[in-house]
């Protein structure tokens, strides 16, 4: 298959064209030719009045619940709908039944790649079946191919399972990715502790809850010589805490959810059950530190966190609702509605996240393989549940006017465009 990318701005510090607008000729997977103006009558033409390209997005923290609840999303309805946010590879947690705790679900996700429109790249538990207790088969998933290891959506509470870990971490060049929860302090909590949990009578999760996670990371981390991720930052201390640790030299790096940008717990004065989410919305001025922290590169990228649940999930009592959002589709609206758009931050979707995974980084230049990702960060777009490629729709942006529009991606060969 041809493709002519019209008039597009290119967005690639690493590109000589770099700020520049120009066709891109596309053939069979493979940049042909970037120039002012390119003839091919025989080619698909994609435009748009303020088309930007990048290389292809990278979403280094999110969920497909395949197997074991198929109904919320599979591998290939999640593969569609990160390609429909803009993502061409995503790391998926490994909170599946059962989970990818050893070599066989590695080889399971990955196997599935060869006709999906984004890469799905599994991350390997760090220990066994995410139970928290014994150090899982690190050893074996990685060489099937995990590159990353985490336990996911429920964080190592064991300090010296933790230590074992990073020193595998040390001894085979991998990343170990931890959300900031301490589970002994945080458990019964359902939104963040303060002011809006008392008046609204749930109880609350405090913010030293992630702070003594951190810390408690850093020490190990500083012990070990590793490196670690941190991911869904939520609170100013926490990331204050990261960002002294980077100067002190330690290999630590962290992300941030779009969610967390743009609502904070005022937000939840509904009960909006799709704002119920783990770590909790904080502050606004919490919400503030992370806006900041992103544009002056304390934040290294963006995870979508993405979580499909199902109707029944999320359409009932705050209480009994399940923790999470969907995530992948609305993420670059999300970014531009909540510190605008700049060429600065798309790193953060792109360079910085495969740097971090040492995923290699696709280049922007005639005789490279075509991975990139379109959009168009002045366009208006509302999203709907109609419109959402994932199976779950527990999305808290439905329904909202956004500036920042995706446009489609090219990679794996394949050309996907949104309507």
């Amino acid at each position: 298959m041809k493709a002519i990318v019209r008039k597009c701005r290119i967005v690639c510090p690493e590109s000589s064209y770099n700020g520049k607008i120009r066709d891109i000729l596309i053939e069979n997977g493979i940049i042909l030719k970037i120039d002012e103006q390119i003839e091919a009558s025989d080619a698909i033409e994609i435009s748009s009045e303020n088309l930007h390209v990048s290389i292809g997005w990278v979403d280094l923290f999110s969920t497909i619940p395949d197997p074991g609840a198929e109904q919320r999303e599979t591998i290939e309805s999640g593969a569609h709908a990160a390609a429909a946010g803009g993502f061409t590879t995503v790391f998926i947690t490994p909170n599946t039944k059962p989970s990818i705790s050893t070599k066989s679900q590695v080889e399971y996700v990955l196997k599935q790649n060869q006709h999906l429109p984004t890469e799905v790249l599994p991350i390997g538990c760090i220990s066994k079946n995410g139970e928290g207790k014994e150090l899982a088969e690190m050893y074996d998933m990685h060489n099937s191919g995990a590159l990353v290891f985490s336990d996911g959506c429920n964080p190592v509470q064991n300090p010296n399972l933790m230590i074992k870990a990073l020193q595998y971490a040390v001894a085979n060049d991998t990343l170990l990715i931890q959300i900031p929860d301490e589970h002994d302090i945080s458990a019964h909590g359902l939104i963040n502790e303060g002011l809006v949990s008392t008046m609204m009578g749930l109880p609350g999760k405090p913010s030293i809850a992630e702070e003594l996670m951190i810390s408690r990371d850093i020490e190990l981390l500083r012990y070990t010589e590793s490196k670690l991720h941190i991911t869904g930052i939520s609170t100013a201390s926490g990331l204050d805490k990261i960002r002294k640790a980077k100067q002190e030299g330690l290999n630590i790096t962290c992300s941030v959810t779009p969610y967390h940008l743009y609502f904070c717990e005022d937000d939840l004065n509904t009960y909006d059950t799709h704002l119920k989410v783990n770590p909790p919305l904080r502050t606004s001025s919490d919400r503030d530190a992370l806006r900041e922290g992103l544009l002056d590169g304390t934040i290294d990228c963006i995870t979508s966190h993405h979580q499909p649940l199902h109707w029944d999930d999320t359409h009932c009592e705050f209480e009994y609702a399940k923790y999470g959002m969907n995530g992948w589709e609305t993420c670059f609206s999300a970014i531009v509605g909540s510190v605008g758009y700049s060429d600065e931050w798309i790193e953060k979707l792109t360079t910085k996240p495969r740097m971090i995974s040492k995923l290699s980084i696709p280049e922007i230049k005639e005789g490279s393989v075509a991975c990139l990702t379109l959009f168009d960060p002045q366009a208006e777009v509302e999203y709907t549940a109609e419109k959402l490629k994932s199976l779950s729709k527990n999305s808290a942006f439905l329904n909202k006017p956004f500036k920042g529009k995706i446009i489609g991606t090219i990679s794996n060969h394949k050309i996907n465009l949104l309507p």
